[in-house]
C-alpha cells in the first residue's frame, strides 16, 4: 500500500511518523510540486493546491483531514468523479466543538461579557437574568459534530432547535428541514449556531433577510465557514440592536485583516479558527482503519456526496 500525503501547514513529519506507527505496512510518500511519484493507492490531503490534481486522479480514494471538504470540491470536474472523497467522521473534533459552542452560549446567557465590562469599570451591579425558557438555541446543520453539540447543550436544559436539509430526528430537539422549515426555525431561535457544510446553496445563507428573522436580541455563533455569513449584514443588525452580538471563529478572509470592522465591534468575540482542531493521532488512526477496509474490498463510512457537498 502506497500513500501520498500532502499538508499545507509544514507538519508533514509528524503525520508521516504517525502513519508509520499506525499503518506500518504502508509506504508514505510526501507530495511536492514538480516531483514525480510512482502510482499511489490513496491520498491524504489538507487544502491541496491545483498542481496536485493530476496525482489525485490516479488514486483509489482521497482522505480529507478536516471537517469540511469545500477545499476539494472547489475544483469541480477537475477532481475525477470516480475517485471517492472520504471525510473525517469526528476524530476528536466533536468534543472540542461542543466545548467551544457551549462556552459561547453560556457566556452570553449568563451575561458574562456585561459583567466583565462592569468589572473593568469598577461597577458592582447584578443584572437581570435571561429566562432559559425564552432562550431557544438553534443549530444549523445536524451532522456528526452538530449532534455532539446539541447533546452537550441539552445538559443545560435550553430549548433546542435543529435544522437540516432533510428531516432528522434527535431526542429533545425540535427539528426542522428544507427551505420551507428554515424560516420557522429562524423565527424560533434566540441563539443561532452555524455548523453547516459550505455548498453553493449555503453560501451567504445568513444574510440580512434571514438574520432579521431571528428573535429580537438574538446571538450568532459561527463555527462553520466564513462564507456562510454576510458580514456587513451582521454588523448592520448588531448596530441596530436586533442582534445582541456574535462569537465568530471563521471568516471570509483568514487571518482576519487588521482593518476589518469586526475588530472594532466590542459585541463581537473573535477567535482564530480554533473551535475544533484536527487531532493528528486520532485522525491517522481513523484513516488507517478505513484504508485497511478499502484495501480488503470493504465499504467505509464518510464517503462524500459530491452533489450535496458533504
Amino acid at each position: 500500500m502506497r500513500i501520498l500525503l500532502q499538508r499545507s501547514d509544514a507538519k508533514e513529519a509528524a503525520w508521516i511518523a504517525d502513519f508509520k506507527d499506525l499503518l506500518p505496512e504502508a509506504e508514505i510518500v510526501f507530495w511536492r510540486e514538480s516531483a514525480t511519484f510512482a502510482p499511489c493507492d490513496y491520498a491524504v490531503v489538507w487544502q491541496p493546491p491545483a498542481a496536485m490534481l493530476p496525482a489525485l486522479r490516479e488514486v483509489k480514494a482521497i482522505f480529507n483531514t478536516g471537517a469540511g471538504v469545500d477545499a476539494l470540491l472547489k475544483f469541480g470536474e477537475a477532481l475525477s468523479a470516480h475517485v471517492p472523497l472520504v471525510r473525517l467522521d469526528d476524530a476528536g473534533m466533536g468534543v472540542q466543538m461542543a466545548e467551544y459552542v457551549s462556552h459561547a452560549v453560556l457566556r452570553h446567557f449568563r451575561r458574562l461579557d456585561d459583567y466583565e465590562a462592569q468589572g473593568r469599570a469598577g461597577i458592582w451591579q447584578p443584572l437581570p437574568a435571561f429566562d432559559k425558557a425564552d432562550f431557544p438555541v438553534g443549530v444549523l446543520g445536524m451532522g456528526v459534530l452538530s449532534t455532539r453539540v446539541l447533546q452537550a447543550l441539552a445538559q443545560f436544559e435550553f430549548p433546542l432547535r435543529g435544522w437540516s436539509r432533510s428531516q432528522k430526528q434527535l431526542d429533545g430537539v425540535q427539528c426542522y428541514a428544507g427551505e420551507e422549515g428554515l424560516e420557522e426555525f429562524l423565527r424560533n431561535t434566540r441563539v443561532l449556531v452555524c455548523m453547516l457544510p459550505l455548498t453553493p446553496e449555503t453560501h451567504n445563507l445568513l444574510d440580512r433577510t434571514r438574520l432579521s428573522m431571528l428573535l429580537p436580541g438574538a446571538y450568532v455563533i459561527n463555527v462553520a465557514r466564513g462564507a456562510h455569513l454576510a458580514e456587513p449584514d451582521l454588523l448592520t443588525l448588531i448596530r441596530s440592536g436586533h442582534i445582541a452580538g456574535a462569537t465568530l471563529d471563521v471568516f471570509r478572509n483568514e487571518p482576519l485583516p487588521q482593518q476589518h470592522p469586526f475588530w472594532q465591534e466590542p459585541r463581537i468575540t473573535i477567535t482564530p479558527h480554533i473551535s475544533a482542531a484536527t487531532l493528528r493521532r486520532e485522525s491517522v488512526a481513523q484513516i488507517a482503519a478505513k484504508m485497511r477496509r478499502l484495501h480488503a474490498g470493504d465499504s467505509v463510512a464518510g464517503i462524500v456526496n459530491r452533489l450535496q457537498g458533504y
